[in-house]
């Protein structure tokens, strides 16, 4: 039987994060190539140090083709055309971010383009069969801890960090940086979220003269904005800054990579993780477009009062379009068999990846938006964006079950 009465921690990083500036520019590139092409392929790495950055992987377009199939232009040809604009796509994030220290400013830092043709042997795999991009093993989690349906340490978190950059870039905080962590610990009573005891900010400061304290200041209105009231008490204890100075941030300061905050993109650690990273990556990856279905699924299950708790896995084999299987978990919470609600889920989505990239519209240019504060927890977008956050099969799941 799970426990009650407990203590929980997740964090959250910032857009201004070594690693999310890394997430930012991937998805990005991905974005732009799905803007001139949908049937884009897209596997981009960016990594970031102190004045640079290196872009690689791999990407691919389709032939171009007239209405009776006669190629116009290779696909090749046209990702030469897309090429040169790589590195501006990049300063573009570097600059929408807030960077422009010395040694990491979007218009001096050099950017490097490694980026190359998709391997022909993944492309066969799922061009013209709809197969999987890659193996592997994808979950998704709902839990009514938050109107999101999110666990609450991580959402809170993410809320916290969201809330500091749109002040920062409003003008409000002009005294604060780009890069900045969270975490909150929060006490559960009988299984359900109570008060807030721990709270952690990290928040870079462009003065060098600012204190701790007078970071905390700055920083503890908006954090009181976020939390639900009652959560704060005397009892909490606040870590604001708590090594001292946090002039030097993003990549000047800690080296980033793309794909490396994938507990902080998903649910915190309050569920499991199939190990796949989403930035960079086209929706025929299940990476991505599995781990996106399997919590449109569960947040739906949970809609729909099937259960009040539950994680999703699907997994799939490279090349294969059908899942090679799907579990269902609820903790105990659920109403009815889980078992019925597993053969519930096949029967209301296509989870092959072409039945999920129809389902939920993922042809799209809408992925730089996920590349901080999380993929999941937010609301959808009127263009498609977050898609996988309606709950809008909750009627057709409870009918199935």
């Amino acid at each position: 039987m799970s426990r009650k009465d407990f203590l929980f921690t997740s964090e959250s990083v910032s857009e201004g994060h070594p690693d999310k500036v890394c997430d930012r520019i991937s998805d990005s590139v991905l974005d732009y190539l799905l803007s001139v092409d949908e049937n884009a392929r897209v596997g981009c790495e960016t990594f970031a140090t102190s004045g640079l950055v290196v872009i690689g992987g791999e990407i691919g377009l389709p032939d171009l083709v007239d209405n009776d199939g006669k190629v116009l232009r290779k696909g090749a040809e046209r990702l030469k055309d897309v090429m040169g604009r790589v590195p501006q796509i990049a300063r573009d994030c570097i600059r929408d971010i807030g960077y422009e220290q010395d040694k990491f400013h979007w218009n001096t830092c050099h950017v490097l383009n490694f980026l190359h043709e998709q391997s022909v042997h993944i492309a066969q795999g799922v061009v013209g069969r709809e197969g999987a991009g890659d193996q592997g093993i994808m979950f998704g989690h709902a839990v009514d801890e938050t109107p999101e349906l999110m666990p609450a340490p991580i959402q809170y978190s993410h809320a916290i960090l969201r809330r500091l950059a749109e002040a920062r870039k409003a003008g409000e905080l002009p005294q604060l940086g780009p890069d900045a962590k969270s975490q909150l610990t929060v006490r559960y009573a009988d299984g359900r979220p109570v008060e807030v005891t721990q709270i952690v900010v990290a928040q870079q400061h462009l003065d060098p003269k600012l204190s701790s304290d007078d970071v905390k200041a700055i920083v503890r209105p908006y954090v009181e904005e976020i939390l639900p009231d009652g959560w704060i008490t005397r009892a909490t204890e606040w870590h604001v800054n708590p090594t001292g100075i946090f002039v030097i941030g993003g990549p000047d300061g800690d080296a980033g990579l793309t794909g490396r905050k994938i507990v902080v993109d998903t649910y915190g650690g309050s569920a499991p993780h199939g190990g796949g990273a989403f930035s960079g990556k086209d929706p025929t990856k299940v990476d991505r477009s599995g781990a996106y279905a399997a919590r449109y699924l569960a947040k739906n299950i949970v809609a729909a009062g099937l259960a009040s708790k539950c994680s999703l896995q699907v997994a799939y084999a490279i090349g294969v379009a059908k899942p090679l299987a799907v579990y269902v978990d609820t903790y105990g919470t659920a109403t009815v068999d889980e078992a019925a609600i597993e053969a519930a889920v096949s029967e209301v989505m296509d989870l092959t990846p072409g039945g999920i990239r129809r389902h939920l519209g993922l042809n799209r240019p809408i992925y730089a938006r996920t590349s901080a504060y999380g993929h999941f927890g937010r609301a959808p977008d009127e263009d498609g964006g977050f898609s996988w956050e309606r709950t809008d099969l909750a009627d057709k799941l409870r009918a199935a079950v």
